[in-house]
């Protein structure tokens, strides 16, 4: 699996492309801009770019501003974005309307190189990776006057997963109990939310999006 890396940091940036290739992942190259991480990618065609959200001249969003280019005109490369604070509408315009293949993860959690390496991994799938805590954030805006209210800890904690793009069987490994069990919780949420069901798991992902966004 190919992977470009894209930080202004040169140490971060090394850092980065030494864990993912320790983690097995070949670092097609990297880029230290948003004009040499397009260039990289339209030459590379990798699997994911990896890319820090604020990167020069301005230090703002020109990474995701990069991250929305690249899924428009390469959409079989998927985007895993960096950022060293929580911004929710980083999180929701970089998905826009479409989950898939698209990731957003807190600096901190590039630590932990297991859940690096399986955000990259699921991204290049086609799936999607969101930071816990936005995920948390989310959740936390709509705890009164929705269906959130309505539902029990266990099903807050499948929904949560579920926003972060894991499978049923992830969900499942996670909490430790059977798959049947969580396919049961996530019918009960999609019930409460009022989210027509769909087998689809990027659907699923954009649906509870959608909900959690108004």
């Amino acid at each position: 699996m190919r992977v470009i890396v894209a930080d202004d940091a040169v140490l971060l940036r090394e850092g980065l492309s030494r864990l993912l290739a320790e983690a097995d992942f070949e670092i097609a190259g990297t880029a230290a801009d948003r004009e040499g991480l397009l260039a990289l990618v339209e030459a590379e065609r990798p699997d994911v770019a990896v890319v820090d959200i604020r990167m020069p001249p301005t230090y703002t969003d020109e990474g995701l501003r990069a991250a929305r280019e690249i899924r428009a005109s390469h959409p079989a490369t998927g985007v895993l974005v960096l950022s060293q604070y929580v911004r929710v509408t980083y999180a929701l315009e970089l998905l826009g309307d479409d989950p898939r293949g698209v990731g957003y993860l807190l600096k901190d959690r590039v630590a932990d190189l297991e859940e690096l390496a399986a955000a990259v991994r699921r991204v290049a799938h086609g799936g999607s990776a969101l930071d816990p805590e936005v995920v948390a954030l989310l959740l936390g805006r709509h705890q009164s006057g929705s269906g959130l209210a309505a539902m029990t800890g266990r099903e807050r904690e499948v929904l949560a997963l579920m926003a972060e793009g894991r499978s049923n069987r992830a969900i499942a490994r996670r909490l430790g109990i059977a798959e049947r069990t969580v396919e049961k919780h996530i019918a009960a949420i999609f019930d409460k939310l009022r989210i027509p069901a769909d087998a689809d798991a990027h659907r699923r992902v954009l649906a509870v999006i959608a909900h959690l966004r108004q």
